[in-house]
């Protein structure tokens, strides 16, 4: 993670919200006063983290997750074909 003061961050703001995005490479914006520093992340990654807070803070979804991955490990999986059609996924839906 790059680090980059308050003044050289604002000076140059385009081109560090530029590489965030960009990049998906997180900027830490320092400060005199340590308990004001800042991360400067892509809304992706800021998307994928509050996701993830959800998913790992849900006791049933979490552990779902890690028998999913488990059975995944140990080869019980199957493919099922894409459903293409909108129509039809929500018809299959009802």
């Amino acid at each position: 993670m790059e680090a980059v003061n308050y003044s050289t961050f604002r000076a140059n703001l385009r081109t560090y919200l530029d590489k965030t995005r960009d990049d998906a490479e997180p900027i830490l914006v320092t400060s005199n006063d340590p308990d004001s520093n800042v991360v400067v992340i892509n809304i992706r990654d800021y998307e994928n983290l509050v996701e993830n807070d959800y998913v790992k803070s849900n006791t049933y979804l979490y552990e779902k997750l890690l028998r999913g991955r488990e059975e995944a490990r140990a080869g019980r999986v199957e493919a099922h074909e894409l459903v293409e059609d909108d129509a039809q996924f929500l018809a299959a839906h009802d």
